[in-house]
């Protein structure tokens, strides 16, 4: 009987782990911004479903990532930037290791800190980039915090970009990928995820004219038929590239019509199986395009674009939030304006009205609802559907330029003051 009942203790342990939805990586399981788990707050204030909050060492916007009772995230404390390995039952702290020291003198554009890029988990190991202007650093720990490598990007090129080097890696099945874009490098680069060993390193040019170099997106991988393939955007253009050597295979074409020197990426592209929405910048266009068999340049003539989206007096590209899908529709945030758009043609669905503020954090997707943070503190709960509702406005003293984070029932929200944990009681 005791072993018994052992054994179903185990069983049922195991039932919950595997139930439980881990956020290994900047935006989601997927990297889509979505999340399976349900029964989540949709209110919450300073005093109201907040499970437990932790003082944070200094101001950042990396995303935390979590996984199992760990939570991974990195932050100024001092001159340093450290990575921290927090509880997820009461946010005491694990183990910290300084990864730089480029703390000291770190405000850049809007006061954006060299803790920018969140760090990749697969529950064994994680890995963070830090970088700021002129220096920046790949590394590789344990989840117990035991250094395993790390990679100094100088070496490939003097680091050269104007607000800071804010890349965060993208892990695939035991492949470690970093973009390297900047005043004198345009490298995308494959390394071994558990030794550093690097697999290739490509050139990915584009117009380099003006700021374009300076690339503030970081690499995504999209998944769907024909994939898996790495994805650039940045330096004017957005490019595929087949993961076995970096080859490149399609290439957005049309993101700067004006060659403008004036233009710098830092809204990501929208990925899903059959459908890559792709934003500029400083009112571009918003070009969409099926994937699937997707070769050469994508422009209009090409039967893979689906729609283009100039500036106009009602819509604006996404200038650093990245889009989002859920069923047919993609929603596109701005500082307030949110758009709602059919996927398959880009019409106009509805344009709303949001919480003011600056909007730096991506939203992110759970049971059919829509978080959309803002600088100000407030999350903004929209229900997805055709018909706009607005379901909650969240306000938290604090300031929010993270993406949210959400795993096994609790959304994580990253503030430059603390970690708030926000869930039932």
């Amino acid at each position: 009987m005791v072993r018994f009942a052992l054994s179903l203790a185990l069983a049922l342990a195991l039932t919950l782990s595997l139930k439980a939805d881990n956020w290994p990586q900047w935006r989601g399981p997927k990297n889509d911004g979505h999340s399976t788990e349900k029964g989540l707050p949709t209110e919450w204030s300073a005093d109201k479903n907040v499970v437990w909050k932790v003082k944070l060492p200094g101001d950042g916007s990396s995303t935390p990532c979590i996984w199992g009772d760990k939570i991974f995230l990195t932050a100024p404390d001092g001159d340093d930037i450290v990575l921290l390995c927090l509880s997820t039952v009461d946010g005491k702290e694990k183990w910290r290791d300084k990864l730089s020291d480029t703390g000291k003198n770190r405000k850049t554009a809007e006061k954006t800190t060299d803790a920018s890029a969140s760090s990749t988990t697969d529950g064994k190991h994680v890995w963070s980039y830090v970088g700021g202007q002129t220096a920046g650093r790949i590394t590789c720990h344990t989840v117990d915090g035991k250094l395993v490598w790390d990679k100094n990007v100088q070496d490939y090129g003097k680091l050269n970009i104007a607000f800071g080097s804010h890349w965060t890696p993208v892990l695939y099945k035991g492949v470690l990928y970093q973009q390297v874009m900047h005043q004198k490098a345009q490298l995308l680069v494959a390394f071994e995820a558990d030794t550093g060993k690097e697999i290739w390193k490509v050139n990915r040019p584009g117009y380099s004219k003006g700021e374009s170099p300076d690339v503030y997106t970081s690499a995504f991988i999209w998944e769907g038929e024909g994939g898996p393939l790495l994805v650039s955007h940045g330096n004017d253009f957005c490019t595929g590239h087949k993961l076995a050597d970096g080859a490149e295979v399609w290439r957005v074409q049309g993101l700067n019509p004006k060659a403008s020197g004036a233009w710098r990426f830092i809204s990501c592209p929208l990925l899903s199986p059959d459908l890559i929405v792709v934003p500029s910048c400083k009112d571009g266009p918003t070009v969409a395009f099926n994937p699937v068999g997707a070769k050469g340049d994508i422009n209009p003539e090409n039967k893979a674009e689906l729609w283009r989206l100039p500036s106009s007096t009602t819509f604006r590209t996404p200038d650093v939030v990245t889009p989002i899908r859920v069923g047919d529709i993609v929603y596109l945030s701005g500082d307030g304006p949110f758009w709602a758009l059919d996927a398959k043609t880009g019409q106009q669905i509805y344009r709303e009205t949001l919480s003011p503020g600056k909007h730096r954090g991506n939203m992110v997707v759970a049971d059919g609802k829509i978080y959309v943070p803002s600088s100000t503190g407030a999350i903004d709960v929209v229900q997805a559907g055709r018909e706009f509702k607005k379901l909650a406005t969240n306000k938290l003293p604090d300031t929010i330029y993270a993406t949210p984070a959400i795993a096994d029932g609790r959304i994580y929200l990253r503030g430059y003051e603390y970690l708030w944990v926000i869930g039932t009681k």
